[in-house]
């Protein structure tokens, strides 16, 4: 009878770690994910997760929306949400499946694109603002001028990421308009400066966090985390915020409407929003999170970081793009396709 109990433990028990044994399959920003935080979810619940990168909200949202990704979860920005959740791409969440879900701190969880947190669990937050090598300039680096109006010093040597909204913001901003603006005569400003801006870029570009660090870029345009890694490696680099305004943005992870691992996706979600886990993400990438106690474990690096921690007097410059109106985003797409030319 003992040989027999035991024999039906082991069934048992070899039957629950085949249902626990699945697959994920996350759709996110390049060099955005900590290896070390799936090793952890995949020890902790067997579910091998494949991430597949993009490089912008826009390339993301356009795979979507061309179907037979085979992801299961996605990881936009916030003016990006509701356009995911009006054309039908992501699906409401079951918070009966999330039980780790009262963790994200209330300054995120009534946010103006998701209130009361119903089809988002916060990934990453940060701004965009400008990197620059002080031993190619020493000036202000608290401006968008960096880029738009580049001294002398970093002509030829400035790269602008290529994120429309981000760099459209930052120039609506610099021509003293607000974020989405419908004003023909802003946008035209804008259009103008960027146009004559272009040809005193160095590059259009991502992965800065390596090219500044190795001296290869002497300024950009790019995210403060990304800044932070490339700080670490180079003390040379610093991070700006610029005085006429800035994006402030939040990334967040939602579950798609043609998901077929939905279970797991749960699973996944709810591990995300554990202090300790949120810190993982935090500690890989160096940009802050939405979730309540993950403090405690971040590194003692990110407490202080000039990237992390906003200035007072540039506080108040920083700015949560809205979702543009559909007038706002064809002035948005026609203003850079001429700049991609």
């Amino acid at each position: 009878m003992k040989k027999l109990i035991s024999a039906t433990a082991i069934l048992l028990l070899s039957t629950s770690l085949a249902s626990a044994e699945g697959e994920l399959q996350l759709f996110n920003w390049g060099d955005y994910t900590n290896p070390e935080l799936l090793k952890k979810f995949e020890a902790e619940t067997g579910i091998k997760v494949t991430v597949t990168d993009y490089d912008s909200n826009d390339t993301a949202l356009a795979k979507i929306e061309a179907g037979g990704g085979g992801f299961d979860l996605v990881v936009p920005s916030a003016s990006y949400v509701q356009i995911f959740v009006e054309k039908g791409l992501v699906q409401e969440l079951d918070l009966s499946k999330l039980p780790h879900h009262d963790n994200i701190a209330k300054q995120w969880m009534e946010s103006s694109y998701d209130p009361g947190r119903k089809y988002s669990v916060p990934w990453q937050w940060g701004s965009t603002g400008v990197a620059v090598n002080k031993t190619a300039y020493s000036g202000d680096i608290n401006t968008s001028a960096i880029f738009l109006d580049p001294p002398p010093e970093l002509v030829g040597k400035v790269n602008v990421t290529p994120e429309m909204n981000d760099v459209l913001s930052l120039a609506i901003m610099y021509e003293g308009g607000e974020p989405c603006t419908e004003d023909t005569e802003v946008l035209k400003k804008v259009r103008d400066k960027l146009m004559e801006a272009k040809p005193k870029w160095q590059s259009m570009d991502y992965g800065m966090t390596e090219k500044m660090a190795a001296n290869d870029v002497m300024a950009s345009v790019y995210w403060n985390g990304a800044i932070f890694r490339a700080r670490l490696k180079n003390p040379d680099v610093v991070y700006g915020y610029p005085k006429e305004g800035y994006p402030l943005w939040m990334d967040q992870v939602m579950l798609l409407s043609d998901a077929k691992n939905v279970d797991e996706a749960y699973k996944f979600l709810d591990f995300i929003m554990v202090p300790e886990n949120a810190a993982m993400i935090s500690a890989f990438a160096r940009y802050a999170n939405g979730i309540t106690g993950s403090e405690e474990f971040m590194p003692e690096d990110m407490k202080t970081a000039p990237e992390i921690i906003v200035p007072a007097e540039f506080v108040s410059a920083g700015h949560f793009l809205p979702t543009c109106s559909p007038k706002a985003q064809e002035y948005y797409t026609a203003i850079w396709t001429e700049l991609q030319k």
